[in-house]
């Protein structure tokens, strides 16, 4: 009976520790990733090619700038609306002018994302290509474009 009761303790105890020091290497990646200067998904792809590599950063030195431009707009465009929903009395007409920008430049910012990423894909390999579909999907389900030279959640 002791020896069936410590045998159960050390594979739970093993099994415990096994499940923590995944979850920390896992956590530690993360981190790794996060001050590794991620700026892009495929940034998250390791075998690039020193020469894909340099068209990414081409490819960014054009696109990080307008993407910054329409983020801006929708900052500037949802301070408005925040203003204009508390003004008194509130304009429901210039309410719902300004709602409809703010979708105009977001729609403009999902159309720049897509243009970028068919551009990127057409850089890689169709190995490299599976692992860009897997990052995207994974990307999209958890909430959209969070990475792009900004943290996740800022929009």
């Amino acid at each position: 009976m002791d020896y069936r009761g410590f045998l159960l303790g050390f594979i739970s105890a093993f099994i415990f520790a096994a499940a923590g020091l995944t979850m920390l290497c896992f956590y530690l990646k993360r981190i790794r990733n996060i001050k590794a200067g991620i700026k892009g998904y495929l940034d998250l792809i390791p075998d690039l090619t020193e020469e894909q590599r340099a068209e990414v950063r081409e490819i960014r030195r054009t696109f990080l700038p307008r993407v910054s431009r329409i983020r801006e707009n929708l900052r500037r465009e949802r301070a408005e609306l925040a203003k204009l929903l508390f003004a008194d009395p509130p304009e429901r007409e210039q309410i719902h002018a300004v709602a409809r920008q703010i979708l105009l430049h977001q729609s403009d910012l999902e159309n720049e994302v897509i243009e970028h990423i068919l551009e990127e894909r057409e850089l890689l390999s169709v190995s490299q290509q599976r692992k860009f579909y897997e990052i995207i999907v994974e990307q999209f389900a958890s909430g959209g474009l969070g990475v792009h030279d900004v943290r996740s959640g800022k929009t």
